[in-house]
């Protein structure tokens, strides 16, 4: 298998260390010398540099799937440029784009073409997630969850981070819980969402909450204060057992008749050797049909609620 790895920053970097691995044919399509140069460092792979433009132009091969690991806002023209190429299967970095209108122009055109997208949300496959997602269908299934978002506000505001991305970052970052939420819980059908507050690379709110239900019939509630101290966080309630992601990458559970949580010992090998979740993730991907990733379509429905939620509409 061909495979083609668009940037060579950090979040590349793990990429090309799990395909690496994987023993498939990689191409790193890299920008600057500097990036392909510490991208080589620790993968051992050479990048071509001048930008996925020039390697696009020239390239004599249509890779058999593309992986898409640019800064967020040049994921949408990167995307639009892999698939004008011929590239029908791509997996793109979360969120896919920063509006609306451009993760339903990338759907749009992938169907009429052929194409698949799935948008990268690694978190669905940590080994905790796997686990919990089993214990909770061996028990009958979610009945009701609570998840919270909040970003440490003091370390984002010195990122060097692109502040179009910022003033997104609902969508950037904080996306990845929720996400996590309606994939096990199911998608929202219903949802009341307020927000308050404001900081100076997040205009839009630094408060947030709400509760609505799925179509799963399940309820469910959610906070986040960007101003005080927190972290991320997922709680789902079964019949006999509330599971604990929090952090995602720790699994605890209580049983129905007991106040203290029991941490579950699982077998997380790869979790530990890559970035958590990237190697399932990819290797999903790469052998399809790629039923626990997220598609282009299904980010499309999300979007509407996430844009609710973080207030951007």
């Amino acid at each position: 298998m061909n495979v083609l790895l668009v940037g060579a920053g950090r979040m590349a970097q793990e990429y090309g260390l799990v395909l690496r691995d994987m023993g498939v044919n990689i191409t790193v399509a890299g920008r600057g010398l500097d990036s392909a140069s510490l991208f080589e460092q620790r993968t051992g792979i050479k990048p071509r540099t001048g930008g996925v433009e020039k390697y696009l132009r020239e390239m004599t091969l249509i890779p058999d799937a593309a992986i898409i690991a640019v800064k967020v806002k040049d994921l949408f023209a990167v995307c639009k440029l892999a698939l004008d190429s011929g590239i029908k299967r791509i997996l793109l970095e979360k969120p896919g784009a920063l509006y609306s209108s451009q993760i339903e122009e990338l759907c749009r055109y992938s169907e009429n073409i052929g194409a698949d997208i799935y948008i990268a949300y690694n978190r669905r496959f940590y080994s905790t997630v796997l686990e919990a997602e089993k214990m909770l269908v061996d028990d009958g299934g979610v009945k009701s969850m609570i998840f919270e978002f909040t970003e440490w506000s003091d370390r984002v505001e010195v990122f060097d981070t692109d502040i179009e991305e910022k003033q997104r970052w609902f969508l950037s970052n904080s996306s990845h819980v929720a996400d996590l939420a309606f994939h096990i819980g199911g998608l929202p059908v219903e949802l009341q969402a307020y927000s308050g507050g404001s900081l100076k690379w997040h205009e839009k709110g630094s408060v947030f909450c709400g509760c609505g239900r799925t179509d799963k019939n399940v309820l469910f509630s959610y906070a986040a204060n960007w101003n005080a101290p927190g972290r991320w966080g997922l709680e789902f309630l079964s019949e006999n057992l509330r599971i604990i992601l929090r952090p995602i990458e720790q699994l605890q559970v209580i049983n129905k008749g007991e106040l203290i949580p029991r941490t579950v010992e699982i077998d997380n090998n790869y979790d530990r050797k890559y970035k958590p979740g990237l190697f399932r993730m990819v290797h999903n991907f790469l052998n399809g049909p790629g039923d626990n990733l997220c598609s282009i379509s299904e980010q499309v429905e999300m979007f509407g609620y996430y844009c609710r939620i973080a207030n951007y509409l």
